[in-house]
């Protein structure tokens, strides 16, 4: 049987908890996890713990929340802690190089993209726009640099052509988990050899980088393709929705864009990008750049999200030009 390791867990949201759970679940101890502090959340602001911090609450597992780590107090309290390693996933804070050395076996990171693609804050996505066919999960002995340090696990996952956002951050997850727990025997067993797990080191010609999402680049852009458009609004389903304008009451009006699909007809060249083309109870038909886009699911400003059926009983866009 391996060797039981002294854990340190850091993440904050949704995407850490699979990772937290596995390793409870296992032979090894969780001593400590750490998370971002408390934010302000919902219409009333009040503060909201992570997902990671609940989780961690329910297992009686001691939680800390620094704003920084580059502390000295901070610091000598994780270092009091006496583990031999620390895991992170989707942490938020970054790791200065003395935290990295306070575990015996270092800090290791679960990183949803087949490093050394996809180096960053939002892999997830990023491959969704690019429209990779594949990513993955990458256990990383974590460095000083981003996302750079050898690797000492992959793991593959398809992505299909109905992947958004939000259902590619679910297959990841529960494959980090379990690309996580395929490499601590030999992480364990090393520990036990006195040494850390030797990884592959990442070739950096071949490196990307997969910057933070923000809510104006979820703005359509109806002088791109069809098949572009439509990758975007699969990538920012469920944050931060893809979303364009139209007239409601000859006024400007937010319509998110949830769903949608590149269908077969051609648009007439006179026909500028955003025109709507046709509508029906299969959807609304927008031109592009390049091909028609059928948007299926919308959400009107201030309301609930809705089948584009649904919108078209009390609303009409036909020939009207999105922006």
């Amino acid at each position: 049987m391996s060797q039981s390791l002294r854990i340190i867990y850091a993440g904050t949201p949704d995407f850490s908890v699979a990772g937290l759970l596995a390793l409870i679940n296992s032979s090894h101890q969780v001593v400590a996890v750490y998370t971002q502090p408390d934010r302000p959340a919902g219409r009333g602001r009040g503060l909201r713990a992570s997902a990671v911090k609940e989780k961690a609450l329910e297992y009686d597992i001691p939680v800390y929340q620094p704003v920084s780590l580059k502390d000295r107090q901070v610091q000598e309290q994780l270092k009091s802690l006496n583990a031999d390693l620390m895991v992170v996933t989707a942490y938020g804070l970054l790791l200065p190089a003395a935290v990295l050395k306070i575990p015996r076996l270092g800090c290791i990171n679960i990183h949803a993209s087949l490093l050394p693609r996809w180096r960053g804050a939002a892999p997830i996505q990023r491959a969704i726009l690019a429209g990779d066919d594949k990513t993955g999960i990458t256990i990383m002995q974590m460095d000083e640099g981003l996302d750079t340090g050898d690797i000492l696990a992959l793991a593959v996952c398809e992505i299909t052509a109905d992947d958004t956002g939000a259902s590619l951050h679910d297959k990841l997850m529960n494959l980090g988990a379990e690309t996580l727990m395929s490499v601590m025997p030999a992480i364990a067993e090393a520990a036990a050899n006195g040494h850390t797990l030797n990884g592959i080191k990442q070739n950096d010609a071949d490196a990307c980088y997969a910057a933070k999402l923000d809510k104006e680049e979820a703005k359509i852009n109806w002088s791109q393709s069809a098949e572009q458009i439509q990758r975007a609004i699969r990538a920012y389903n469920s944050w931060p929705v893809a979303y364009c304008y139209y007239q409601k009451n000859s006024k400007p009006s937010i319509l998110r864009v949830w769903q949608a699909e590149v269908i077969a007809h051609t648009a007439s060249t006179a026909d500028l990008p955003g025109k709507v083309l046709a509508e029906s109870a299969n959807g609304i038909d927008v031109a592009t750049a390049a091909g028609v886009l059928r948007i299926t699911e919308l959400q009107p400003e201030g309301k609930r999200k809705m089948p584009a059926a649904d919108f078209l009983n009390a609303n009409s866009l036909l020939n009207q030009m999105l922006k």
